[in-house]
């Protein structure tokens, strides 16, 4: 195991030239290019404050301020793991012909998905200085961390679905389904104080409510995160990610074989 990730670092000239393909070749040929990597963003907050504002109106003072903070970093794990799922299916044809480590195509996936995360939290700021929330410096310092362990989640669970995929090709529009629901079980628009305790463990149990939950704290509330949810959230990231890692090693094998 030790030599293979070894071998996945030794590729990682291969992984930033798949992430530098995927953000220049994204938005090839579009009148508006990269700005599409905030307008995208940015229109689907606008609804979801529109609605959950106007339509069904939210407590949260400022409720835009409080979603956007939520929404962005969903954004991303929605996003690589929609492409994250076809990624190895996709490029069938390298595949076959050339060697390299399988990972390598979730890796970049997940990672240029990141990158695009990072680009969009400019907005973020733009709207907490302009809100008038703003930040708090010693706070911000665990926002790193925060985006660490969502990388570290979102790579796992991409593992797994891009590897599922080639043997069951619906696994990708299993995926897209799942996290449609996904989405409402995670604290994104609302704040867990308004879940029944009936039911609050189904949110607890969901490592992406943590994650949420401690970008909330540290951009909306101006506060440190809590320790114990995002520390559950690293452990199931890591055993995820090991997990995911062994399934993807032994499915690979016959990756040429099924494409």
């Amino acid at each position: 195991m030790k030599e293979h990730l070894k071998e996945i670092f030794d590729y990682q000239d291969m992984v930033n030239s798949l992430v530098r393909r995927d953000l220049r070749g994204k938005y090839k040929g579009s009148v508006m290019g990269f700005l599409w990597t905030f307008i995208n963003p940015l229109c689907q907050m606008i609804v979801y404050t529109v609605v959950f504002s106007v339509i069904i109106r939210s407590e949260l003072e400022q409720f835009y301020v409080y979603m956007i903070t939520g929404m962005v970093p969903w954004l991303f794990f929605d996003m690589a793991l929609r492409q994250g799922a076809c990624c190895v299916r996709y490029q069938g044809e390298l595949v076959k012909k050339i060697y390299f480590p399988r990972e390598v195509l979730p890796l970049a996936c997940v990672t240029s998905n990141f990158m695009n995360m990072l680009f969009c939290f400019l907005i973020v700021f733009m709207v907490l200085i302009i809100s008038g929330v703003g930040v708090r410096l010693e706070v911000l310092v665990w926002l790193p961390l925060v985006m660490g362990i969502e990388y570290l989640l979102t790579l796992g669970f991409a593992l797994l679905v891009s590897a599922g995929t080639v043997y069951l090709k619906d696994l990708e529009h299993i995926v897209s389904v799942i996290l449609m629901a996904w989405i409402y079980l995670t604290p994104i628009m609302y704040p867990v104080s308004m879940i029944p305790e009936t039911i609050l463990w189904i949110f607890r149990i969901n490592p992406m409510t943590a994650v949420i939950e401690a970008y909330h704290a540290v951009l909306y509330w101006k506060k440190s995160p809590d320790g114990l949810p995002l520390f559950y959230a690293f452990l199931f990231g890591v055993v995820l990610l090991a997990v995911s890692e062994a399934v993807f090693v032994k499915l690979s094998d016959h990756f040429a074989e099924e494409l």
